[in-house]
């Protein structure tokens, strides 16, 4: 419709006030009517460099082409349009969704189509870019905390939720549950890939964060041909993978609970892959293949080579890219953010030879959990003789994202001595911020920098804590070496 009401069909005629001008008939010219025309057909492109010595071709389909730069534009289409035809959504209605970005971007194009508002929920680990690039649509972004359970009224989940009944007009697609999300790739990536391949593909190889693409894609594929091998690329500490689903930094891939959108008889093999392989992979498609993918990609392609490690020339290996690196410029292409948790090493002496020169009575990590009492944060200090602990929930190993505050012994006898608390008192009320972070591969140039500024330093190892520095430490070391030196 144009502005003053009159279809704009053929031979189409806007009225302008007084004025009338003629639209140009664009029928029969490759022009998209508009950007959701835009969305599937994505390319096939050989990792010529990476499956260099491999028995079978490693061919990345690229979904980074989509216009919103990533596969979650195709459910956001279909979960919208079978909204729409249910009565779900009504005009001039709010989609609320959590999401890890992707999916919110998508949402915010069919929204700026079709005139929706947006309210997305995501977590305190998605990049700042993407909150960013969320915020450019139009949306209103709404961050939560990822160190919690998913039932948990802070959580990305229940947020959402929440928002939705205390919104008028409200429509959340819930990715998770959705049956579109995978509808979506059975119907489009699936018949794509048959059909650019021409039914030669043999094995399939996608993260599973939803499990709608991995299972859409995979039920495509095996109804055409049921000797296809459909696998899935999951971060380490993920459910589909065994593990807890504890947090890890690798974003918009595998998860802390099943969701109904996730088809397990589809998936033959799992392969579970470490955040500093899926950063490293990412950095090396990016480099070599001149594709600047994402984490998720780095963690698909990972697991890709292993399996065409023991494949034949008969083989032919797909793995999906879902999104494009731009939305990690601050993150995994960012060498100090990856030099800070510990997934690079400089030259020259590290903290790593730091750690290894001190007591070696101490444990590599001590911290305490926000339950406990002051007097037991008060003991284990005593014990080991340290002058501040970490406060993180769960169990060794722990995530980054588990670390959530610190407590000194100054702190806690100060409030002690001034009665604003007592020996019972947990720590969750009386914490402060956590420590400043570094790297295990940093230089001791750096951690000297970094301790004049502070007591004690988080040292992370493959983006996960690893032991406390102190200002002692540092010059123990020193002293240490330079004795070293004179006895020489």
């Amino acid at each position: 419709m144009g502005p003053s009401g009159i279809p704009l069909s053929d031979n189409r005629v806007l009225e302008v006030g007084k004025r009338q001008t003629r639209i140009m008939d664009l029928e029969g010219l490759d022009i998209a009517s508009s950007v959701l025309d835009l969305v599937g057909d994505t390319p096939l492109v050989r990792l010529s460099r990476l499956d260099e010595g491999l028995p079978c071709p490693v061919v990345a389909k690229m979904e980074t082409t989509n216009p919103g730069g990533s596969s979650k534009d195709r459910p956001a289409v279909a979960m919208i349009d079978a909204a729409e035809s249910a009565g779900l959504l009504k005009p001039g209605g709010t989609i609320i969704e959590p999401t890890s970005g992707n999916t919110g971007v998508g949402l915010a194009i069919v929204a700026a189509q079709r005139g929706y508002k947006c309210t997305f929920v995501v977590t305190d680990k998605l990049s700042p870019e993407k909150i960013t690039l969320l915020e450019a649509y139009g949306a209103e972004v709404v961050v939560c905390p990822v160190a919690v359970a998913p039932d948990d009224p802070r959580s990305y989940y229940s947020t959402a939720e929440r928002l939705v009944k205390e919104t008028p007009n409200a429509y959340r697609p819930n990715q998770y549950e959705n049956l579109f999300n995978p509808k979506a790739h059975y119907e489009t990536t699936g018949p794509e890939i048959w059909k650019q391949t021409k039914g030669k593909i043999t094995h399939f190889v996608a993260g599973a964060g939803t499990g709608g693409t991995i299972s859409g894609v995979g039920a495509y594929l095996k109804e055409q041909n049921p000797n296809i091998k459909v696998i899935a690329a999951d971060p380490s500490n993920s459910v589909y993978s065994g593990g807890s689903g504890r947090p890890y930094l690798v974003e918009g891939v595998g998860e802390d609970f099943w969701p109904g959108t996730y088809d397990p008889k589809v998936v033959d093999e799992t392969i579970p892959v470490t955040d500093a392989e899926s950063f490293e992979m990412a950095r090396r498609v990016t480099q070599q293949e001149g594709l600047l993918i994402g984490g998720s990609g780095g963690t698909a392609v990972f697991a890709a080579l292993q399996v065409a490690k023991n494949l034949s020339p008969d083989d032919l290996m797909i793995v999906l890219i879902p999104d494009s690196g731009r939305g990690y410029l601050s993150k995994i292409f960012d060498k100090n953010w990856m030099s800070k948790m510990g997934f690079s090493k400089s030259d020259g002496v590290t903290v790593e030879q730091l750690l290894k020169y001190r007591n070696s009575k101490l444990p590599e990590l001590l911290y305490a959990k926000p339950w406990e009492t002051v007097r037991s944060a008060i003991e284990t200090m005593k014990k080991y003789d340290v002058s501040c602990l970490p406060v993180a929930k769960g169990d060794m190993p722990l995530a980054a994202a588990e670390v959530i505050g610190s407590v000194s012994a100054d702190q806690l006898m100060t409030k002690t001595f001034e009665s604003t608390v007592d020996d019972h008192h947990l720590l969750e009320g009386i914490m402060i911020d956590p420590l400043p972070v570094l790297g295990i591969g940093q230089s001791i140039d750096e951690a000297v920098s970094v301790l004049r500024e502070t007591e004690a330093v988080l040292v992370h190892n493959e983006g996960m804590p690893f032991a406390v520095l102190t200002q002692t430490d540092v010059m123990d070391f020193i002293s240490g070496q330079k004795n070293s030196e004179v006895k020489a």
